[in-house]
């Protein structure tokens, strides 16, 4: 059942959403619009506030998903979280367009909400302050992100929750600066 949970969580990940609304609404790759990222981020600047949105909510639900399938399959903690790592890992690098995906931001939001809930509460208003306030989404997501363990912490939730609340941003964290290297490698090769 584990093993399944892993290869499901992997597969709704994998769902490249971005892509899929940026050939579906506009007949463009989003990986070849903006920064390149398959991600709610870029599909906000590139195709529209409004699929950026879609995308976002979607991306974190299929994390949320993921997540909650594994708890009703009966999964231990460890089972469930690893559902939510690879559902992140689809997300990211996902099967169905060439392993060219997403930072994984919004479906770790998503099983956060899921796995965290209060915590991940607590910290999310002052991260959308700042995201109101900043029109930052990665200041807002570093204020998310880097509060979220302080606040598991103070509701005193066992340890292993507190160590992946920050295992799955620095995923989000490696991903980014993969991403960043092999972009800026690209334009120095093109310079």
């Amino acid at each position: 059942m584990t093993l399944f949970a892993l290869i499901l969580g992997y597969f709704m990940g994998a769902i490249p959403t971005a892509y899929i609304a940026g050939r579906l609404l506009f007949g463009r790759d989003i990986r070849e619009m903006g920064d390149g990222n398959m991600g709610a981020q870029n599909a906000f600047r590139q195709l529209s506030p409004k699929v950026g949105v879609a995308v976002g909510v979607i991306d974190a639900a299929k994390g949320a998903v993921a997540v909650m399938l594994a708890q009703w399959s009966g999964l231990s903690q460890f089972g469930v979280m690893a559902a939510g790592i690879t559902a992140i890992a689809g997300h990211n690098w996902p099967v169905f367009i060439g392993f060219r995906g997403g930072r994984g931001e919004a479906s770790t939001i998503g099983i956060f909400l899921v796995l965290l809930t209060q915590p991940f509460l607590i910290v999310a208003g002052p991260a959308a302050l700042v995201l109101w306030w900043k029109k930052n989404v990665t200041l807002a997501s570093a204020v998310l992100f880097v509060s979220l363990p302080l606040a598991c912490w103070w509701l005193r939730l066992p340890w292993v929750l507190i160590f992946y609340s920050m295992s799955l941003p620095a995923m989000v964290g490696l991903t980014h600066l993969l991403r960043l290297r092999q972009s800026q490698a690209v334009a120095a090769r093109q310079a």
